[in-house]
C-alpha cells in the first residue's frame, strides 16, 4: 500500500506542483490550503508523513507542529520562504523531522521523504531495549519509562535509540549526522543538540546530573543507562 502524504500549504500552485511531482514516487498525496482542513483530514486519513508550511493562514506552522505533535508522532516536514537558522531551530524543538527552505528543488524534497520514513520504518534485530525502568521497543517503535509513554517524533527516536544501541560508547556530532541522515546537517548542526535536548525534556533527564544522556564536552553524547535485559 503507498504511503499516504500530506502536504499543507496555502500556495495552490505550489500543491498542484508537488502533488503531481511526489505522485509519480508511488505515493498517495493530499492537500490542505488551510490548517483546519489539515487537522481534519490528519484525523480521517492518518497520513504516513506531513509537509507542512511556515507560513499559514487561521494559525502558522510553526503552532500547527505543535498541536499535531501533543496527539502524534507523524514524522513532519516543514517548507519555509525563510531560511533562518532560528526558524529551523524553532521547528526541530517543536517536534519536526525535518526542514526545508523555498525554493527547492521537488527531488530533493522527495529525497527527505524517503529518508524521513526509511528512519521510521522497522528495523531487524532486537526489538525491546531494556535500561531499568526506560524501555526501547525498535518494532513498535515506542518508549516507556516505568510503563508511562513518552512520546518521541521519528528523529527523537532515531537519536535515542542510536544512542542507546551503542551504550557508554561516545558518539560525536559527526557519527550522529552520518547515521541519521535526511537533514540539512551542513548547513545546521546545531539541530543534533536540538533533538538530544528534546528527548532529555521528554525522558525528564538533567543533563546536570544524567541518568540517560550524558553531554562529553567538545566531543558529543554518550548513553550511560544501566542495561537491562533485551529481547530479540
Amino acid at each position: 500500500m503507498a504511503p499516504t502524504i500530506l502536504i499543507i500549504d496555502d500556495d495552490e500552485k505550489l500543491i498542484r506542483l508537488l502533488t503531481e511531482y511526489i505522485s509519480q514516487y508511488n505515493y498517495t498525496v493530499m492537500s490542505a490550503t488551510i490548517p483546519s482542513v489539515g487537522l481534519k483530514l490528519i484525523d480521517k486519513k492518518d497520513p504516513d508523513l506531513i509537509i507542512l508550511d511556515v507560513m499559514l493562514p487561521e494559525k502558522n506552522g510553526f503552532e500547527l507542529c505543535k498541536e499535531i505533535r501533543a496527539s502524534r508522532e507523524v514524522p513532519i516536514i516543514m517548507l519555509t520562504a525563510r531560511g533562518e537558522v532560528t526558524d529551523r531551530i524553532v521547528g526541530l524543538e517543536l517536534g519536526a523531522d525535518d526542514y526545508l527552505a523555498k525554493p527547492f528543488e521537488p527531488r530533493e524534497l522527495i529525497a527527505r521523504i524517503q529518508s524521513v520514513l526509511r528512519r521510521g520504518a522497522g528495523r531487524s534485530g532486537k526489538i525491546r531495549y531494556e535500561f531499568g525502568d526506560l524501555l526501547i521497543d525498535t518494532q513498535k517503535r515506542t518508549v516507556t519509562i516505568k510503563g508511562n509513554p513518552v512520546d518521541l517524533s521519528t528523529s527523537e527516536f532515531e537519536v535515542l535509540f542510536l544512542l542507546a544501541k551503542n551504550q557508554n560508547r561516545v558518539l560525536n556530532r559527526d557519527a550522529i549526522m552520518n547515521n541519521l541522515r535526511g537533514m540539512d546537517w551542513a548547513a545546521f548542526d546545531r539541530s543534533v543538540d536540538v533533538l538530544v535536548s528534546r528527548v532529555r525534556q521528554k525522558l525528564k533527564d538533567d543533563p546536570k546530573n544524567p541518568k540517560y544522556i550524558k553531554t562529553i564536552w567538545g566531543t558529543g553524547y554518550k548513553f550511560v543507562a544501566d542495561k537491562g535485559k533485551d529481547e530479540g
